[in-house]
């Protein structure tokens, strides 16, 4: 069974021409999209699009998933409903130009407010940006992240059913739960029928705080969730988002060349993994 790899171009590299060649050096055929050059691709003015299609394209890449700031550790559910508007209307021209029809968001941190207050201001935010995806022909994809519905299975499927968009899936992230409090493999189980794109991460918990290391060497049970994933039938993109060189929103980042090498070596240990999935135990 073909597992297909790409990653996250500014975990290797913060240039466009340093992700693309790093891409290409370890064969990827896919390149997922947050920031090149230090900016959000939304935030890129015509010519700097211009160079990201030219140059993704040129290099023979897919593009299956752009990450957007909709709903990330940057903002709050306090954030104006037409500054967002504004940022999936951009990221989404711009996911168009590279031939992508899917864009990752987050639930929106708390800015205070009762969770009570705080989840009903989440769900009437996700459905009225799920509604302008449905116009504008893109999925929303919720990643098991910071936000309202990031803190399990319970809320992120209450997201999903409350919304009640089409527009509306997820993204499934195999190391977040080290750091919102939950185990992957659990969680899995109760939200995989609406799983669209999978980041890659491993890790463990040491002191109560989530330390990332390289897939296939932590305690997340790394190869039973891609095993799961593929005996339910999912044959999406396994995306390397290893967090090991780049922790963006720890502002954390190595130097370029260990980043690239660290980099390297998550993309090399997970496509080792997954040459011998293992059965899914417990």
């Amino acid at each position: 069974m073909v597992v297909r790899v790409c990653g996250i171009g500014d975990e290797g590299a913060d240039s466009l021409v340093g992700q693309v060649r790093l891409h290409e050096r370890l064969g990827l055929r896919g390149i997922e999209l947050r920031a090149v050059d230090g900016r959000r691709v939304h935030e890129l003015d015509a010519a700097g699009l211009d160079r990201v299609v030219a140059a993704v394209g040129g290099a023979g890449l897919v593009v299956p998933v752009l990450d957007t700031p909709l709903g990330d550790w940057s903002t709050t559910i306090g954030r104006d409903l037409a500054d967002d508007e504004r940022v999936l209307r951009a990221s989404a021209g711009a996911a168009a130009r590279l031939g992508c029809t899917r864009l990752r968001i987050m639930s929106y941190p708390n800015d205070g407010r009762p969770e009570p207050d705080w989840r009903r201001a989440v769900v009437e935010r996700v459905r009225a940006l799920a509604r302008i995806a449905e116009d504008l022909g893109v999925t929303l994809l919720h990643e098991n992240c910071v936000g309202w519905a990031g803190a399990g299975a319970e809320r992120t499927l209450a997201l999903l059913d409350e919304v009640g968009s089409p527009a509306l899936r997820l993204l499934f992230d195999t190391g977040n739960g080290l750091a919102h409090g939950y185990p992957a493999l659990p969680f899995l189980r109760e939200v995989i029928p609406y799983v669209d794109h999978v980041h890659v991460k491993d890790g463990r918990r040491v002191g109560g705080t989530a330390v990332f290391g390289t897939p296939g060497s932590g305690e997340v049970r790394l190869g039973e969730c891609v095993g799961l994933l593929l005996d339910a039938g999912y044959r999406g993109w396994f995306s390397l988002e290893p967090h090991v060189a780049l922790i963006p929103h720890l502002d954390v980042a190595d130097d370029p060349e260990r980043r690239a090498r660290a980099y390297a070596d998550c993309v090399h240990a997970f496509r080792t993994l997954v040459g011998a999935v293992p059965a899914v135990t417990g």
